[in-house]
Parts: C-alpha cells; sequence; structure tokens
C-alpha cells in the first residue's frame, strides 16, 4: 500500500492524555490533565438547563458559523473593557471548538507551507503539530528555568536568522506558569514589527494570574492589534473543560479568513453550548476576583505542601501548574518516573520532557485544579514518595 502522510508519520499520541489513561488504570489521584473535578458556576448550569428545554429548534441547529450572536455580543463587550481595545462581534470574532481549533485555525490562516514558526519551550504540546500540519516548520527558543527567562538574541535570531513568519505566545505559559511582564512583551513587539511578522497568543489562562503579576495583551500594544490572533478559551475561566468552546480575537482582514478555514475545520461550535454561556460573559468582576482567589488558595495548598515534603518545584505565576524537579531520583526516563509515580505512590503527573524541546528530563507538571480535599489526597500519597519510588531507580 502506499505510504500515509509524512506530516504525521512523527506523531505520538498526546502525552497529556495517556497519563490520565494511566492514573486512571492504578487508582492515582490524577494531577496530570489539567481539568477541574468541582462544578462550574451555578447560573452557568441553569442556563443550560433552561436552553435545554426552551422548546426552542434553533437552539439545537447550526448557529452562524462563526458563532452564535449572543456569544459575540457578550465576548465583545467583555473583551474590549479588558483588552482596550473596541471589538466588533461580527468583524473581530470567530468561536471555534475550543481553543484547540482557535490555535489550528489561527495556523492555517498565518503560515504557508515552508514557512517557520517560533515557538518558546517549553510549550504546551499541540503548538509543534499545529505548525506541522500547516506545513510550516517550528523554530523553538528556550525559555531557562528556574525562572524560565529568554534570550532576546535568540529570540530576534528565530526571526533575522531562520526566517519565522510567527511566533506563538502561552501567556500565562503552559506547563511553567510564566507570566510574561509589559517589559517583555515590548521587547517581543519590537523585534516582530521589525521583520514584519506575527504573534498568535494563547490566553486561556488570562484571569488566573497572581499579584503581584499582571496579564497584558499582546494585542493591546502600539501596533500590535494589526499582527496578533488572540486565541482563548472559556474552559479555565468557567471550569467548563468538556464544552470546547474557544475563540479567536483579530482585525477584520485576519478574521474574515479565519472564518473561511473554521468552517472548513469544524463548521461550528455546539450551538447550545454557545446560548448557554452567553450568561457567564456577563458576570460582574467580582467572578474573576473569586476564582483568582479560589486558584492562589490551591497554588498554596500544593506549594506549601511540597514544601513540607522538602520537594523542590517551581511556583507558578499564573495558570494552575507546577513543576516538580526529580534529579534527585537519578531517572534516565522521565516517562518511566512518571509510570512509577501513579503506580507506586498512586498520583499522576505529565513528563516535562513532553514539553521541552530541548533534551529536558528533571520536571515533571502537577496541576491543581482540583478540589482541597483532592490536594491533599495527593500530597498525603506524595509523602510516601521517596520511600516508595527511591527503590526503583536503576
Amino acid at each position: 500500500m502506499r505510504r500515509l502522510s509524512d506530516r504525521t508519520e512523527t506523531f505520538t499520541d498526546s502525552v497529556i492524555r495517556r497519563m490520565t489513561r494511566i492514573s486512571n488504570a492504578y487508582g492515582a489521584v490524577n494531577l496530570s490533565q489539567g481539568f477541574p473535578d468541582f462544578d462550574p458556576p451555578a447560573e452557568l448550569l441553569e442556563s443550560l438547563g433552561h436552553v435545554a428545554s426552551s422548546g426552542s429548534v434553533l437552539n439545537h441547529q447550526y448557529s452562524i458559523t462563526w458563532g452564535a450572536q449572543a456569544f459575540r455580543d457578550a465576548l465583545a463587550e467583555k473583551q474590549s473593557a479588558r483588552m482596550g481595545i473596541d471589538i466588533d462581534p461580527d468583524e473581530h470574532i470567530v468561536v471555534t471548538c475550543g481553543s484547540t481549533e482557535a490555535m489550528m485555525a489561527a495556523m492555517m490562516t498565518v503560515a504557508n507551507p515552508g514557512d517557520r514558526v517560533a515557538i518558546f519551550s517549553p510549550f504546551y504540546e499541540n503548538y509543534g503539530a499545529d505548525a506541522i500540519l500547516s506545513g510550516a516548520e517550528p523554530v523553538y527558543v528556550p525559555l531557562v528555568p528556574p525562572m524560565f527567562s529568554f534570550d532576546p538574541m535568540r529570540l530576534e535570531a528565530a526571526f533575522r536568522d531562520e526566517g519565522a513568519k510567527a511566533l506563538i505566545l502561552c501567556n500565562p505559559s503552559n506547563p511553567c506558569g510564566k507570566v510574561f511582564t509589559r517589559p517583555e512583551l515590548e521587547l517581543i513587539a519590537d523585534i516582530v514589527k521589525r521583520y514584519d511578522a506575527y504573534v498568535i497568543t494563547d490566553e486561556v489562562y488570562e484571569h488566573i494570574v497572581y499579584a503581584p503579576h499582571v496579564h497584558t495583551y499582546m494585542a493591546s500594544l502600539p501596533g500590535m492589534w494589526e499582527r496578533t490572533i488572540s486565541c482563548s478559551s472559556l474552559s479555565k475561566t468557567y471550569s467548563i473543560t468538556g464544552w470546547r468552546l474557544g475563540y479567536t480575537i483579530a482585525p477584520s482582514g485576519i478574521t474574515d479568513r479565519i472564518k473561511k478555514v473554521h468552517d472548513f475545520l469544524t463548521v461550528g461550535a455546539a450551538a447550545p453550548l454557545q446560548e448557554a454561556v452567553a450568561c457567564a460573559l456577563k458576570f460582574p468582576q467580582s467572578y474573576y476576583d473569586d476564582l483568582l482567589n479560589l486558584y492562589s488558595g490551591k497554588r498554596d495548598l500544593l506549594c506549601g505542601g511540597l514544601d513540607d515534603l522538602g520537594i523542590p518545584h517551581t511556583v507558578p505565576e499564573g495558570a494552575y501548574y507546577v513543576m516538580l524537579d526529580i534529579s534527585e531520583f537519578g531517572y534516565a526516563s522521565d516517562l518511566e518516573f512518571c509510570d512509577d509515580l501513579a503506580r507506586l505512590v498512586g498520583v499522576g503527573a505529565v513528563p516535562g520532557s513532553s514539553f521541552f524541546k530541548e533534551p529536558e528530563n528533571r520536571y515533571v507538571r502537577l496541576h491543581f485544579a482540583k478540589r482541597d480535599e483532592t490536594l491533599r489526597a495527593a500530597l498525603k500519597r506524595l509523602g510516601g514518595l521517596r520511600e516508595r519510588i527511591a527503590p526503583h531507580v536503576g
């Protein structure tokens, strides 16, 4: 038989989703795949019930391809205020099937086969695949642990020497929790403008940023609205990862192209869910304050517990991930360590090597989007980490 696609030949399954399956197989506390084990806001669930039972046939059929009007109107009002940009719900927004599709549609809109796209490493595992599926070549720029800083000259070289046409910017960053400062973003913006490139942002954790750090939207910087595609989703902000609702925000010329790509990728996001979630986009500021307080408490609980156990770790500036340093265990494979961690200790984690382009093997990622009792149960099991893992090093 003839060969299958060369561009997908090197793909593996998602390591993150694989670790959820391993956690389930061993009955481990799953701190690998980043989804909550608590309910979405009650108002949102009530809205979903109302939409589902309203008797309107239209609620269960295709919405407008690029998003239900109520959704786009509410999103435009919310993000205009936060981004400081006059966002038109009809001209600037495309509603997608999660930020996963938003990033893919953005990449296919920007990149031609043979183009190069810069990606900060460590990175969420989809980004490299998005570039390859678009026929583009990823160019990786290191974020150096433990502060996950970057070398501006190395970043500029990605554009000057390697011809990158765009940069993928995850801010706050998954997996390392870095929040890019305004001076860092201004430096990035200057480089991007100098080389007439684009920025594709992933800002799904925009509302989970811990003081004193502040989230700055790349599109809000001078001269960057015209060359930025802002991607995000409702998954993390409203604890609805299974609803798969995301979006892109971009100037009308770029959005017109994204609409066409989106139409051929998925036709449209789930119509009843778009109608139901519009109410959440109108929540007052107190909701976002409470969300941040919730995750600040969970960050303190997990990081404080790890400190008590003497397990070295990062402290995230944003998002809800912690990277453990497992150097002391001497594993040649962090994937093997994570398998042992789930099997012998009963805690699910993601091997850090799945996020790094560099040969990095000393980190594993945990997340804390869980009930406090779930986090305490994980910490209790991690109390036996050295007793259970150390004898198995070899």
